[in-house]
């Protein structure tokens, strides 16, 4: 690791402002040009960081960095940006934890800026409920920061936990409780970026509300986030956690769609739903669906149960001292679902078990390739979906877990860079969660996303109202058709605040220099 701390470091007031030539970076020169640039963070040319930083999650796109960077402070990323802008090639991409799934916080022989390195910050304020939280910090350890020391917790979340604030932030964040509160992007109230112009911001709805707007779901184009204020309520004790199985697509739909339009406080904490298979494979089929190993799943109590079967997960937030039992809260949710008798089952959890239950992605490990496909589809379009895709390409499972359930439009701000189908109030999420596995009777990497692209055809061609969540496409032309009437604000938020396309150059949304060219 070589470090480079040769001169004092600048305050955001301090002069920084006299024009400097461009320059050509050759792998060569590369390490003379941060010798001058007093960070307090390090740089890594070489090693295990860089090769680290050349792949992610989904473990199906490689791309090398010239380097890493690990920023002490928020003003470590101000002046690795303004470097780059000096130069006519170099680009900037974020990674928090390396969650992303088709190369997005990759730079090909650009420079990564490793998030986590920055000092983590969770500073919680209980009287005004929020706290600030670095954009590198984990929501593992949001969590456990807000609720052990002062009862708190954010409102919404995503179903693991050990993803960094910055990044769900720069998609949306959605799980169970989204039909409540919205995806995460609509539970902060300030946020602190780092633009591509290399200007260090706070925004909010009220200060640099259009930066504001723009960061929040901008797949990290317009800025990095490095603070986030995120809004916080009461944490409660327990939760009472609930799977039920249906045979049919049309009943399941039916009920979650009932739970999550129901008036808030009238219905459950979370509503997720998840397909799975009509066989005992352990990881597709019936052994997916208990929750504990002395519960069993019977299949006779489901007759002529087609191919594939559809669960609804629910859970219900508690305190200890709630006047009211357990037993009567849940039977009172539960009226009005047509649930098959037999196939239901419950436990009682802690709190922060339940959130932090997903330990990784599902099965596998973290090295494997997971080649996701996340989907929004439209309600209009849902049941074809099922039938082309869940009961026909599907039905013998994708080797890692199948979720769908509905969210609601009306708790999207559309201000914000997010695109969703655009259809009526209620549209799914469908995420498809695959992961690689050496198994003889699993499909190899090629053919899963093979088959991915096959299920985007069907869309495509069906002409469902749909979009990719954590998107991802190789050209121009493939970003305007997802962003369809909202291209030339995200273009034209891309001029304000990245004119010379240095951030997130995975996405292959914006070449360098992209107005020039």
């Amino acid at each position: 690791m070589i470090a480079f701390i040769d001169r004092p470091f600048l305050h955001e007031d301090d002069d920084e402002s006299s024009p400097e030539p461009a320059t050509t970076v050759q792998d060569g020169n590369l390490p003379n040009l941060f010798k001058g640039l007093g960070l307090l963070g390090t740089v890594e040319f070489s090693g295990g960081a860089v090769a680290t930083a050349a792949k992610d999650f989904g473990g199906v796109q490689f791309s090398q960095p010239l380097a890493v960077i690990n920023p002490l402070t928020s003003h470590d990323i101000v002046k690795v940006i303004k470097l780059a802008s000096r130069t006519p090639q170099l680009t900037v991409a974020a990674r928090g934890n390396g969650h992303s799934v088709a190369g997005q916080a990759m730079a090909h022989r650009g420079l990564v800026v490793d998030m986590k390195t920055i000092e983590p910050k969770i500073d919680v304020d209980p009287d005004a409920a929020y706290a600030d939280v670095s954009g590198g910090a984990l929501w593992e350890d949001v969590l456990k920061r807000c609720v052990l020391g002062y009862g708190l917790a954010p409102r919404s979340w995503t179903d693991y936990l050990g993803l960094t604030v910055g990044g769900t932030l720069s998609n949306a964040g959605v799980s169970g409780q989204s039909f409540i509160y919205g995806p995460q992007t609509e539970n902060v109230a300030e946020l602190e970026v780092v633009t591509g112009a290399g200007d260090l911001l706070v925004c909010s709805n009220e200060q640099n509300s259009e930066l504001f707007y723009s960061v929040l779901g901008g797949l990290g184009q317009f800025g990095i986030i490095t603070r986030a204020r995120v809004l916080l309520q009461p944490a409660p004790d327990m939760v009472r956690w609930i799977r039920v199985v249906y045979r049919e697509f049309s009943e399941f739909t039916r009920d979650a769609e009932l739970l999550v339009t129901r008036r808030e406080g009238d219905s459950f904490d979370y509503v997720e739903g998840f397909v799975f298979v009509n066989s005992d494979d352990p990881v597709n089929g019936w052994p997916s669906v208990v929750l504990n190993p002395d519960q069993h799943f019977e299949l006779a109590r489901i007759p002529a149960a087609g191919p594939v079967l559809y669960c609804l997960e629910l859970a219900l937030h508690y305190k200890n001292e709630d006047p009211t039992p357990l037993v009567d809260m849940v039977r009172r949710l539960m009226e009005g679902l047509r649930l098959t008798e037999g196939v239901r089952w419950e436990v009682n959890v802690g709190y922060m078990d339940f959130l932090l239950r997903v330990a990784t992605s599902g099965s596998g490990e973290w090295d494997a390739p997971h080649p996701w496909l996340n989907l929004f589809v439209s309600k209009a379009d849902i049941a074809e979906f099922d039938r082309l895709v869940f009961n026909h390409i599907l039905n013998h499972g994708v080797g890692g877990p199948v979720l769908i359930y509905p969210l609601l439009r009306s708790k999207w701000d559309k201000r914000k860079s997010t695109v969703l189908p655009e259809g009526e109030e209620i549209f799914y999420l469908v995420a498809l969660l695959r992961f690689w596995s050496p198994s003889p009777k699993g499909l190899s990497v090629e053919e899963m996303v093979a088959q991915n692209q096959q299920i985007l055809h069907i869309c495509n061609t069906n002409k469902f109202d749909f979009k990719l969540y954590l998107p991802h496409y190789n050209c121009m032309e493939g970003w305007k058709r997802h962003f369809g009437n909202q291209w030339t604000r995200f273009q034209q938020r891309k001029a304000s605040f990245d004119p010379t396309a240095i951030l997130a150059p995975g996405h292959k949304i914006f070449p360098r220099n992209w107005q020039s060219s």
